[in-house]
């Protein structure tokens, strides 16, 4: 097992690094730079010039490369944002928790969504209910989460009012009092239940597939011929074979919450790692986009590390020799 475990570690790490050279090369092509349009036109052109010279704009893109890359091993330093004057690394430690709890929450809300869903679906197959949920997934596959976050937001959050439109956090509160973290779990609820509704639909489908295959094997065929009860072959033999695949999913669900963030969190004004993305987007902050989609990435990579050796652990057929 644990050799499993550290090959797949070396592989991931030259994925790493690939993956810092694409992202760095990816900024370099942007249109313009970070002192695009920060500068006053009236500035001496040679002033300005002389400034993307002493910052190392100037300079070719494996120079720069270097340098960054040398930073971020040596001393974890990601840069400096040219557009908020902070170090990158404290504006995405601001950040990095909103989208963790945010992720979290949404995990909490799939798992508790999918799961009864799922096993409701694959123990009635063919019946009414689980025509119903079939349905519910038919519908969750074909809308983006972009629009049903848009929809979600208009109805839940302009039309009734029921939650807040934007913001992590009300104002005026003070951090570590129990109204702080009210106001963090309201303004959390919308837009993780909005990932949630339609990022579940996978685990549903798949959860209740397995569910029917399970149903037909021999061995359950050989506990009902001995007279075991319908809850105890349900509880005892079908859900235990058909939820350990689930829980090897675990890391790629925290995959897809990535890209689903970025939506969710820009539609909310939800002060995440998404919204901090597009936000450097738009204003060029070169060295807070190339650490935000490095960030993703290796969280991305090691997303499918975990369910490899969580996959490993179910069924260790799978283990690399």
């Amino acid at each position: 097992m644990w050799k499993f475990i550290v090959r797949r570690l070396l592989i991931a790490l030259p994925q790493i690094l690939l993956l810092s050279v694409l992202v760095f090369l990816m900024a370099q092509m942007m249109p313009g730079d970070a002192l695009s349009g920060l500068i006053d036109p009236n500035i001496d052109p040679a002033a300005i010039e002389a400034q993307r010279e002493r910052l190392g704009l100037n300079d070719p893109w494996h120079i720069q490369y270097v340098d960054w890359i040398t930073g971020v091993v040596t001393e974890g330093d990601l840069g400096r944002s040219f557009r908020y004057k902070m170090d990158v690394t404290e504006i995405i430690g601001q950040r990095l928790v909103n989208t963790f709890w945010l992720s979290l929450v949404t995990l909490i809300f799939t798992y508790l969504i999918a799961i009864p869903l799922g096993i409701t679906s694959g123990r009635y197959n063919d019946t009414f209910r689980d025509q119903m949920i079939t349905g519910y997934t038919y519908v969750g596959f074909a809308t983006p989460l972009f629009i049903f976050a848009l929809v979600a937001l208009w109805i839940l959050g302009f039309q009734f009012g029921w939650f807040p439109t934007g913001g992590s956090v009300s104002p005026g509160l003070t951090p570590g009092t129990f109204e702080y973290f009210l106001s963090r779990l309201h303004h959390l609820i919308l837009p993780a239940l909005s990932m949630a509704l339609i990022t579940t639909v996978n685990t549903v489908q798949y959860l209740r597939s397995e569910i029917i295959d399970t149903k037909q094997k021999d061995f359950i065929i050989t506990a009902r011929a001995k007279g075991a009860s319908e809850s105890r072959v349900y509880n005892r033999h079908i859900l235990r074979n058909s939820l350990l695949p689930i829980a090897a999913f675990f890391g790629f669900e925290i995959t897809g919450l990535i890209g689903g963030t970025i939506f969710v969190e820009t539609i909310y004004s939800y002060p995440g790692m998404g919204q901090l993305f597009i936000e450097s987007i738009n204003l060029r902050d070169y060295s807070v986009v190339i650490a935000v989609v490095l960030l993703l990435g290796i969280a991305s990579i090691l997303g499918a590390l975990l369910s490899d050796i969580i996959l490993s652990l179910v069924d260790p057929r799978i283990r690399i020799k």
